[in-house]
């Protein structure tokens, strides 16, 4: 799944974000960065053994990824949204090589990263990088701002403390922080500068792509404005290539070329947030957009009528067969039983796993 270059469908303000937060322009690729595939996923999967429930029985396991496979192209945005628990944090720790899959690949520039010597991942690393959900809890309370933005060039390898130190200083400034804060300590800042720390560590090793877990959800919603705008900021300075994963629909249209969503591990609509805001052909999908607030209801009837209808089936639900989505949906027939739905093309950069959605519904 190449990150395509669409304009986003949907304003940031009315898909809940803070009204001072622009969307709908396109984002230009930076120059060089065009048509080079900088991370390719193919079919992974990644199962979790769980406790056994009994003494001699076999030990459950738990799939958190199921299947995915995607493309990121260099200068791009691509988001992965859903709710809690469909794997979006897995498949991030997946990308970053911070858990081995336990099937599929993960290549970075051509590079598969699970096959290459420790040595080798940790000097690769340098090359991407990761910004963590809560700016409370990533930085560590005891190091100063300086030690805390270093750490990634200190991991890496042997680097002249000086040197360091201008690059810590040049990342901060990057982020709209002084050189002077160098030498304070986490509890000295607020959420949003904490989470511009954060981003300015990520930045220090000057990254082809930084995974960003849920980077705002953490902030308010000005602050989160203010961290978005960055984002994009620093991408147009530096080229850097964005895996964004968000439960926050207006997040990724603010920031993404291309979205996913992604559900039981698996992905099950993609496209433009264009396309997928305007258009969107899985019922999972519009159930995410309905969910959305609204700041201002005309009615608590039109409130309510914009809630998910419960499903309404009488056939038994195996989620080990079919489509994942089957027990939820109210549009669910037999065959969204019997048979998984494929991701397939719907239109020229728009896919979808639904069978409904190709009018196969008998």
């Amino acid at each position: 799944m190449s990150a395509a270059g669409a304009a986003p469908g949907v304003s940031a303000s009315a898909a809940g974000a803070a009204p001072d937060v622009p969307a709908g322009a396109a984002r230009a690729v930076p120059a060089g960065a065009a048509g080079e595939r900088l991370v390719v996923v193919d079919d992974v999967v990644q199962r979790y053994r769980l406790p056994r429930e009994r003494l001699f029985g076999p030990a459950p396991e738990l799939t958190a990824v199921d299947g995915v496979s995607l493309q990121v192209m260099a200068g791009r945005s691509l988001g992965v949204v859903g709710e809690s628990g469909s794997g979006k944090s897995t498949l991030a720790r997946l990308v970053m090589a911070l858990e081995r899959p336990t099937r599929g690949s993960v290549r970075f520039l051509g590079r598969d990263l699970n096959a290459l010597p420790a040595e080798e991942l940790r000097r690769a690393r340098r090359d991407f990088q990761m910004v963590f959900q809560d700016p409370y809890g990533s930085l560590d309370p005891r190091q100063t701002v300086a030690r805390i933005v270093v750490e990634p060039l200190t991991a890496i390898g042997r680097v002249d403390a000086g040197d360091a130190r201008e690059r810590a200083a040049h990342a901060l400034a990057s982020v709209g922080l002084r050189a002077a804060d160098l030498d304070k300590y986490p509890h000295e800042f607020s959420g949003g500068q904490r989470q511009r720390i954060a981003i300015a560590r990520a930045l220090v090793t000057r990254p082809k792509l930084i995974v960003a877990d849920e980077p705002v959800s953490a902030l308010d919603v000005s602050v989160q404005a203010q961290v978005l705008n960055l984002l994009q900021d620093l991408q147009d300075e530096f080229g850097v290539t964005y895996l964004l994963i968000s439960h926050d629909l207006a997040v990724v249209d603010h920031v993404c070329d291309e979205v996913a969503v992604m559900y039981r591990g698996k992905f099950v609509e993609q496209g433009t947030p264009q396309t997928l805001f305007r258009a969107a052909a899985h019922p999972y999908t519009r159930a995410l957009l309905d969910a959305v607030p609204r700041a201002r209801p005309q009615t608590r009837a039109g409130a309510r009528r914009r809630s998910a209808p419960a499903p309404r089936h009488d056939f038994a639900v195996d989620p080990s067969r079919g489509c994942a989505f089957a027990a939820r949906c109210p549009h669910a027939v037999a065959r969204c039983v019997d048979q998984a739905p494929e991701l397939r093309a719907i239109a020229p950069g728009h896919e979808v796993s639904c069978h409904l959605a190709f009018g196969g519904g008998a």
